[in-house]
């Protein structure tokens, strides 16, 4: 398991933006503090992945304090983002609810400690399991 250091930036009308000192130009965000996290390992599997694809050297994650060392970041709160480098391929998808669906799903979803993504794919799987 490889695990990075991820920068989350808030402004005052803006969303949780995170960003990734070690991989320039990835960025994600998420209108939630717990959503920008999911956001950040999912867009770090999904841009390692790549990379890998691709043939192009994946970087050794960078102590905190090489990170915190360079001015630029320090504007930014450090978070520790981990991705599984045998994990399943993360893919992202869009779908269509109905507001007051999504709703219930967040708050059911924050007061269980789930994220959105990580409760609807346990819904999923119990709901196949229980099919067969």
């Amino acid at each position: 398991m490889r695990h990075y250091i991820g920068l989350i930036h808030k402004d005052a009308d803006s969303d949780f933006g995170v960003s990734f000192p070690d991989l320039p130009g990835v960025i994600t965000a998420g209108t939630t503090l717990d959503e920008a996290r999911d956001m950040a390992e999912e867009a770090l599997a999904l841009h390692l992945e790549g990379m890998a694809e691709e043939g192009e050297a994946i970087p050794e994650p960078s102590s905190l304090e090489e990170v915190m060392s360079n001015p630029e970041n320090r504007s930014g709160v450090a978070i520790l983002v981990s991705v599984k480098e045998d994990q399943p391929k993360i893919v992202r998808v869009n779908v269509t609810l109905p507001g007051d669906v999504l709703e219930q799903i967040d708050k059911y979803a924050e007061a269980h400690g789930y994220t959105r993504s990580g409760l609807l794919a346990q819904a999923a799987k119990k709901l196949m399991t229980d099919a067969v």
